[in-house]
């Protein structure tokens, strides 16, 4: 690098004529140099080419731009740093908007004898950290400009790391340019997902300047050739590096799982700049494509069954960001009284620390199973506002209560189906505290007055460092979690053979609709509240559906059936003598009346039905009800669960 400093007075051209007689007699020995200048048109920058013979018969020539600045002019030519272009010399290109263990790899990288190249802070850090850097400046002879913009798009660059080793007129072309190669490329990316996801949101303009371009630029290059370049994209891989090089033989599947790895970093990225972007061009929430970025969070022992292999995916899509639900976890050691992270689970996204949502604090790993009933408990028990609890198995709720005293709720939504709830989920949507814990762990099945239950899974927002303590004697493999709840408004997704279906959560409540009465007789203020108790329920059992409900409390549910009738008389058969003056709720309409499902319902002494009407048989309905003295209300709201 020249630099020359002009007097104030002298003028843009003498100044830029300074430079050349300087630069003349800096190059006065290398033989056959020719300078030319040129001045860009409207601007004070002049553009001096050095043109040299090179000892092989070809010109190598190059433009440097020369600025004249004033108090004082200070003129430079940047020129190429030899030492970075020399054929044969290991180099690695480091830029980082993440730093963590920068300086183990930034020393890593020079004991083993690399040269290391890289971007503003990256190598004001690694100076800092005692390791020797070649600015990215240095090789491209150009300064960081358009408010950092660009950087490293350049040919020194990218020709560095795109050129093919085993192509000889790749290797000319180096040569030719004076461009050395690049053996590594350790890049991540501007902090996007953070920005946009941040408290009090993002300004537009903010946005798109933390889209990163040469970082991606540059990863995608290193990716593309990596069976010359390592690219690292994961501070967790820093180690695996080091060792790497550190060996005397190649791996040909190290190279590709990192270029893999690169790849798929940036198109997680890209994922997001995507969402965003949207987000901010079209309130639809179906764009003409669409593309969800999910990380794997655990291998699982087995699917459904022993024989399916399967893991645990988290969703990193923006919309998903701090949502609520069962997404990743916490377990708690059972030698000591603290946490261990641990990341377990996916339907149900994101939250404590912002990131961390569901806390496993205890018991086996979760599995396939275990992930769709607690999913399916914790979605209906955040449906109440009072003191609940919900017992789910095979993910439809086999108990549901509401009590001001949840030791009363549990009970009840035990004692629904207490054959269903052994081995069940059971859910709750208030703090377990020491007696709520202590009921869990003494109660035994009403069936015999014996057994004490058992759950695969306890679930709720919070515990008390006592209920958590009774609840870790209860069983070795019992799982404990915690979770906050569900925002409204997710996007549901759901795979079907070669391709997806989208659609809005169904977060209608009982709030948000009209409970009509198209009967002769009109529910009591009791009746009404069961109804609307029956009709949250089943929306969280698979169709057909059918919920009876007395006294804000589950008394049987009929499920999954291919006919409605059979659901009902399931239901019934559950809730017993209990069923005259209860509610009944169904999913769907009734297709039929006078000797099928309403007509059954009525002659079991049910006091008021609430479905969605509908049906070219509504009136037989009415007629049906009024005959028996039954309330009928329509919703206008359809439940299907499939």
């Amino acid at each position: 690098m020249f630099s020359l400093s002009a007097a104030s007075s002298a003028s843009t051209a003498a100044a830029a004529a300074a430079v050349v007689n300087t630069v003349q007699q800096s190059l006065s020995t290398v033989p056959s140099a020719v300078l030319r200048k040129q001045r860009t048109p409207g601007s004070s920058i002049f553009w001096v080419q050095v043109q040299t013979a090179a000892a092989s018969s070809f010109l190598r020539s190059r433009f440097c731009p020369v600025k004249a600045m004033s108090h004082p002019q200070t003129l430079s030519v940047p020129t190429h740093d030899s030492h970075s272009s020399a054929p044969g010399k290991k180099q690695a290109l480091l830029s980082l908007s993440d730093k963590k263990d920068l300086a183990v790899l930034g020393t890593g990288l020079q004991e083993l004898g690399y040269t290391i190249v890289s971007t503003g802070g990256t190598a004001t850090a690694l100076e800092k950290a005692g390791v020797s850097v070649t600015k990215v400046e240095q090789l491209t002879s150009f300064p960081e400009m358009l408010d950092g913009r660009v950087k490293t798009l350049h040919p020194n660059v990218h020709g560095g790391i795109l050129a093919r080793r085993d192509q000889k007129h790749h290797m000319e072309a180096l040569n030719e340019h004076g461009i050395g190669t690049f053996d590594i490329v350790v890049v991540n990316l501007y902090p996007f997902y953070d920005k946009v996801t941040s408290a009090g949101g993002i300004a537009f303009e903010d946005g798109i300047e933390n889209i990163d371009i040469g970082g991606p630029t540059m990863i995608r290059a290193a990716a593309k050739n990596h069976k010359d370049v390592l690219v690292v994209v994961d501070s967790e891989d820093y180690p695996a590096l080091l060792e790497f090089l550190k060996g005397n033989q190649d791996d040909e599947q190290f190279r590709r799982k990192l270029a893999w790895k690169a790849f798929q970093h940036v198109a997680s990225y890209d994922s997001a700049v995507s969402e965003w972007l949207w987000k901010q061009t079209s309130e639809d929430k179906f764009p003409p494509n669409l593309t969800v970025p999910l990380s794997l969070k655990s291998s699982l022992r087995y699917g459904e069954n022993p024989h399916q292999k399967a893991a645990f995916y988290v969703d990193k899509s923006l919309s998903e960001f701090n949502t609520g639900g069962i997404a990743t976890a916490i377990q708690a050691s059972r030698e000591v009284d603290r946490y261990t992270k641990l990341d377990i689970l996916g339907i149900l996204a994101t939250g404590i620390n912002i990131e961390y949502e569901l806390e496993l604090l205890l018991g086996n790993e979760m599995s396939y199973n275990n992930y769709l009933d607690a999913d399916a408990a914790w979605n209906c028990v955040s449906e109440f506002k009072n003191p609940t609890c919900v017992v789910v198995k095979h993910t439809n709720p086999c108990g549901v209560a509401s009590r001001d005293d949840i030791l009363e709720a549990y009970r009840l939504a035990v004692k629904a189906d207490p054959v269903s709830a052994f081995g069940g989920i059971v859910a709750f949507n208030i703090e377990v505290d020491e007696a709520l814990a202590k009921e869990i762990r003494e109660f035994r099945s009403p069936t015999d007055g014996e057994t004490r239950m058992f759950y695969e899974i306890v679930v709720a927002p919070k515990y008390t460092k006592k209920g958590l303590e009774i609840l870790r004697g209860k069983s070795k493999t019992l799982r404990i979690l915690e979770a906050n709840k569900n925002e409204k408004g997710k996007l549901s997704l759901r795979q079907v053979g070669g391709g997806w279906l989208a659609q809005d959560s169904d977060d209608v409540t009982p709030q948000d609709i009209q409970f009509n009465v198209v009967s002769d007789k009109t529910p009591t203020e009791n009746e009404l509240h069961d109804a609307e108790f029956a009709w949250l329920c089943v929306k969280h059992v698979k169709s057909n559906a059918i919920v009876i409900v007395k006294n804000n409390c589950m008394l049987g549910m009929g499920s999954g059936q291919p006919n409605r009738l059979e659901s009902l008389r399931i239901a019934m058969r559950k809730a017993g003598d209990e069923v005259k003056g209860a509610a009944l709720a169904s999913d769907a309409f009734f297709p039929f009346a006078w000797k099928d499902a309403v007509e059954e319902a009525c002659e079991s002494g049910v006091g008021v039905i609430a479905e969605p009407g509908g049906s070219i048989r509504d009136k037989d309905a009415i007629d049906c009800c009024n005959k028996y003295g039954v309330s009928l209300l329509f919703t206008n709201v359809r439940h299907f669960r499939h």
